[in-house]
């Protein structure tokens, strides 16, 4: 689903690259995480994905190439936005427009000229079951977003992530303003989810990691240091760097 072929990133016109050479492959409808210290370039590398890194007028790919569903997503005829329809985003900080719960779920299908009521209706329903939020406002579906708890305000932007139907689901860090109770109805949610997206998380947390993917890269340094499935980073890592990070001798 994601080719990343020898990567490199800068954002300051390639004077200094904060992205070294990295290569891996994504796999289609799994969960893959990007676990490593802080300034190690995981959530760089995340917004290189969905060219999120272009509102920064400094950056640059330097080297390599991001192939998404076979295509280098900044060859000149490729639109960003036009992208971004396929690579939804889910932010650190839960982020509902200050808008109705149903508004949210249906802000970006009004975008895309959707205005039908009975399609609407179908889209946000469907859209706030698969977040696992319809029983909890279905009956408030007009009241303000704003007036969720954080926990359910971050299920709402995942709704509206997925109401536009993407095939792709990025998250940063999607669980660190939640409480634990909250964290674990969004992994569960994520977990059910990989049934239909190819998702990519950021996540400090290592023991969200090991629970929720499939797939893991440890970064350090800019540098993507091992790649393997989740169970062999945590259980048998190749790379001593890997095996003092998940043991918690640094970082």
């Amino acid at each position: 689903m994601i080719q990343i072929d020898n990567v490199s990133f800068s954002y300051d016109l390639g004077k200094t690259n904060v992205l070294r050479n990295i290569s891996l492959d994504i796999p289609e409808k799994k969960v893959t995480s990007f676990i490593g210290p802080s300034g190690c370039g995981k959530s760089t590398l995340l917004r290189c994905l969905n060219r999120m890194n272009d509102l920064v007028e400094t950056s640059r790919v330097t080297t390599g190439e991001i192939r998404i569903m076979d295509k280098n997503i900044n060859a000149k005829d490729v639109d960003a936005i036009e992208l971004r329809k396929n690579i939804g985003m889910v932010f650190q900080k839960y982020n509902p427009f200050p808008k109705s719960i149903y508004d949210n779920v249906a802000y970006g299908l009004r975008i895309q000229g959707i205005k039908k009521k009975d399609i609407l209706d179908a889209a946000v329903e469907k859209a706030l079951r698969g977040a696992a939020l319809w029983d909890e406002v279905k009956d408030r579906l007009k009241d303000s977003a704003l007036g969720l708890s954080g926990g359910q305000q971050q299920r709402l932007c995942i709704a509206r992530t997925t109401a536009v139907q993407p095939k792709i689901i990025l998250m940063d860090e999607p669980c660190s303003a939640l409480d634990p109770i909250a964290t674990a109805k969004v992994e569960e949610l994520i977990t059910e989810l990989r049934n239909d997206y190819t998702i990519v998380i950021v996540t400090h947390s290592m023991q969200q990691a090991s629970r929720i993917s499939d797939k893991t890269a440890f970064f350090y340094l800019g540098e993507l240091i091992e790649y393997a499935d989740t169970d062999t980073i945590f259980q048998n890592p190749a790379q001593k760097q890997t095996e003092d990070y998940i043991s918690g001798r640094f970082g």
